[in-house]
């Protein structure tokens, strides 16, 4: 006989949930698709577009996804969904400002597409408990596919990922192979070792709190190791600070999650920590922190972006340089390696506000949404240390292609928490409720059946 030791089934027999709530193994097909679509380095030259597999997909997408989110199929339209597309809006306008409304419509199609639509497609069709779990469960299946790949690729420096790719479809190019701790960086089927790093480690609280539901503690383990695994293959600081982060976050979760108040305590632990850091030292928090850097140089470096890139957000404030020259010093690259200071450089402090306010607000919304299912806690609890993840990584790298469109998705597949009472919860996409096997009442001593 088998033992049932998973989250959900104890919930179940402790009467918490109820015990009629089903699980779909796979999302709907449009979320399946577009993280599918996320991992194929496919990339086609039409014109001067730059084609790749998950803007095609988001492409045939967009379409259904306004219509249905317009008909309110997604729910009520909320707060963040205005200021994802405010957003969009004022970086169109900005490019244009900058370069000219003809410069504008490609840039801003495109944008609108990772932006706007990849939230939708997780407004739309991640709506239940049920939806979360399998959307998590796609996400898992695909960093898990990479671990062999990326170990082969760590250990060997051959990139056999776009290798297996390239022999059937026109790929992107492999970067220059970097050795670091006698090992090679991994870059997996995206751009840069980053890239693969942020995009694999952002699975880890999803796959130990969400998926890990339904599955047993020690699989539960086994799973979240194996996604922390691939993701350091990334040998990349930033990477390793988001995934430590959700590992922190996940221990601190375990050991006081009888504490209601555990998160504010850490909330108060944390500015405390920061503010004896600040005082006790004649270098900035952020200055200490890039002594622990793979590279202090390169840590270094990202002190120098931020303080570059804001001097030109200052002398540029309302739309931004465009993809054009920022102020700089000669010797510095175009690059910027800070995902939260690229919109304000390029577009100007109205989309990094809107950006930031969009962030903080489907945070915000879900943290202090109060819930009674242990199971809407979990999601919860997962989605919001996703979240931090995301905002942490993104002081140290940029986010741009799959990643960037993964994190608009992310970011959209917590807002149907919003709309959840708080209360138990049944999968909407069931279709019948299991049977449900019980043993006849004995008969009492004032029943008229006999026995």
């Amino acid at each position: 006989m088998t033992v049932d030791t998973s989250i959900g089934a104890l919930a179940r027999r402790r009467g918490a949930l109820p015990a009629d709530a089903s699980v779909s193994r796979w999302p709907a097909a449009p979320v399946t698709v577009l993280l599918i679509s996320l991992v194929v380095p496919l990339v086609l030259s039409v014109g001067p577009l730059a084609v790749s597999a998950f803007r095609l997909v988001l492409l045939a997408l967009a379409v259904p996804c306004l219509a249905s989110w317009l008909s309110g199929k997604a729910g009520r339209i909320r707060a963040v969904d205005i200021l994802v597309a405010l957003f969009c809006l004022w970086s169109a306008l900005a490019i244009a400002m900058v370069h000219g409304p003809a410069e504008a419509v490609e840039p801003g199609g495109m944008l609108f597409l990772e932006t706007f639509v990849a939230y939708l497609v997780a407004r739309c069709y991640v709506r239940t408990y049920g939806d979360m779990v399998a959307t998590a469960r796609v996400l898992f299946t695909l960093v898990a596919a990479f671990l062999p790949l990326a170990l082969w690729e760590t250990f060997t420096g051959q990139k056999l990922t776009l290798q297996l790719f390239r022999a059937v479809m026109p790929t992107i190019a492999d970067t220059s192979t970097e050795i670091r701790w006698g090992l090679s960086r991994v870059q997996g089927p995206f751009e840069h070792p980053i890239l693969f790093g942020v995009f694999c480690g952002s699975v880890a609280a999803l796959t130990y709190l969400v998926l890990g539901q339904e599955t047993g503690r020690v699989r539960r383990q086994v799973t979240t190791a194996a996604v922390v695994l691939t993701s350091m293959c990334s040998l990349s600081s930033g990477p390793w600070v988001a995934i430590l982060a959700q590992l922190a976050l996940l221990g601190w979760h375990g050991l006081l999650g009888p504490i209601e108040a555990r998160w504010r305590i850490l909330w108060v632990l944390g500015g405390l920590t920061y503010v004896v850091l600040e005082l006790a030292s004649d270098q900035s928090v952020p200055q200490i922190l890039t002594r622990y850097a793979f590279d202090p140089w390169t840590a270094f470096y990202r002190l120098l972006i931020f303080e570059y890139g804001w001097a030109s957000v200052m002398g540029h404030p309302l739309f931004g340089t465009g993809f054009g020259e920022w102020p700089r010093p000669s010797w510095m690259p175009a690059s910027i390696d800070m995902f939260w200071l690229v919109p304000a450089v390029r577009h100007g402090l109205p989309a990094a506000m809107l950006m930031l306010l969009a962030f903080f607000t489907a945070f915000l919304g879900v943290s202090l949404k109060p819930y009674r299912d242990e199971r809407l806690l979990s999601c919860r609890t997962a989605y919001l240390i996703t979240m931090t993840s995301f905002f942490l990584a993104g002081w140290t790298v940029h986010f741009w292609m799959a990643t960037y469109v993964l994190f608009m998705f992310l970011l959209g597949s917590g807002m149907w928490l919003l709309d959840s009472d708080g209360g138990a919860i049944t999968d909407a996409r069931s279709r019948r409720r299991p049977v449900r096997m019980s043993r006849p009442a004995a008969p009492t001593r004032f029943s008229r059946r006999a026995p």
